[in-house]
């Protein structure tokens, strides 16, 4: 992937990074205690609560503090922004400098190729081009493997009439 030349972009990218790795992990208040409540985040409620009362002792809660630089925000880690594409004619509003395209998961094969080339002739970039050569792969495995089953099938269905066959004729005698 070709980097945007915009030196700020990749300067918030980096303090980005940095705030990322000072940020705590959220969690929800006594999930440590209980296996029915998951660690997924809950704002903390109730008069008397000593996480909403930010406690010592107690995790940490999601403030406005904890947030990344604004110009950095909704930026795909390559720097561009991420644009979600579902045709071809799409594309023409992309501006291939600042923006990425990824293609949704909903796109058939025939329309993704569409895209795929038309992508390429605007030399815009592809987030999730990866994915489309994993499943051509598998696709060609598995058009290998049904052809080899479909060899072996044959070849005992082919045997079991010559039995048969050999059944009839000596019932007939």
């Amino acid at each position: 992937m070709t980097k945007p030349v915009t030196t700020t972009a990749e300067k918030t990218l980096e303090l980005r990074e940095r705030v990322k790795k000072k940020k705590p992990r959220f969690v929800r208040q006594e999930s440590w205690r209980y296996k029915r409540l998951r660690e997924s985040w809950r704002r903390p409620r109730g008069l008397d609560n000593k996480m909403r009362r930010k406690i010592k002792g107690w995790p940490p809660t999601v403030s406005v503090g904890y947030r990344g630089p604004k110009v950095a925000r909704g930026l795909h880690p390559s720097g561009y922004k991420e644009v979600s594409v579902y045709k071809a004619e799409e594309l023409k509003e992309i501006d291939p400098k600042t923006q990425a395209i990824r293609i949704a998961h909903t796109v058939g094969k025939r329309k993704r190729a569409k895209i795929l080339v038309e992508a390429r002739k605007r030399k815009i970039t592809i987030l999730n081009l990866k994915e489309v050569k994993e499943v051509v792969e598998e696709e060609k495995e598995l058009t290998e493997e049904k052809a080899k089953e479909e060899a072996e099938t044959e070849k005992p269905k082919q045997k079991r009439e010559k039995t048969k066959k050999h059944k009839r004729r000596a019932r007939k005698q």
